[in-house]
C-alpha cells in the first residue's frame, strides 16, 4: 500500500497527460537518472512524442512550485529531496516526462525485474 502511494505523489498531469518524470522512475526502478536516459536514448524509436516528452523551463518550473504548495500544506517535505536531486542529476537539462505507454515501455528498455514488478505496480 505505501509503494502506491509513494507513486501517486510522484504522477503529475502535463500537457493534459499524466506522467513521471525520469529521475522518479530511476529511483524506482533503482537506477541511476543517467542509466535511465542512456538506455531511451538507446531505444528512441520505442519512444514516441505521445510517450515520452522533455519538459519545459516553465513547465519544470511549476512542477516545482506545486510541489512547495504541497510541502507547505502538508507541513512536510516528502517531495523536496526528489525535486531537489532530480534538477541536481539534470544539470540544466529539463526531466523528461513518460506517459503511461513510455512507462510502460522503460520495463523492456531496462529488462531488470525490477523495472518489470514496479510497472506492474504503477
Amino acid at each position: 500500500m505505501q509503494i502506491i502511494k509513494s507513486i501517486e505523489s510522484k504522477i503529475y498531469t502535463i500537457r493534459d497527460e499524466r506522467v513521471m518524470l525520469d529521475f522518479d522512475l530511476a529511483w524506482l526502478y533503482e537506477v541511476e537518472t543517467k542509466v535511465l536516459n542512456q538506455a531511451v536514448k538507446r531505444n528512441l524509436k520505442r519512444f514516441p512524442d505521445d510517450f515520452m516528452f522533455q519538459l519545459s523551463a516553465n513547465e519544470w518550473l511549476i512542477i516545482v512550485a506545486q510541489n512547495e504548495k504541497k510541502d507547505t500544506f502538508l507541513n512536510e517535505d516528502p517531495n523536496r529531496s526528489q525535486i531537489v536531486t532530480g534538477s541536481q542529476k539534470h544539470r540544466g537539462n529539463m526531466p523528461y516526462a513518460f506517459t503511461e505507454q513510455g512507462v510502460a515501455m522503460l520495463s523492456g528498455v531496462l529488462k531488470s525485474d525490477k523495472a518489470i514488478n514496479m510497472n506492474i505496480a504503477i
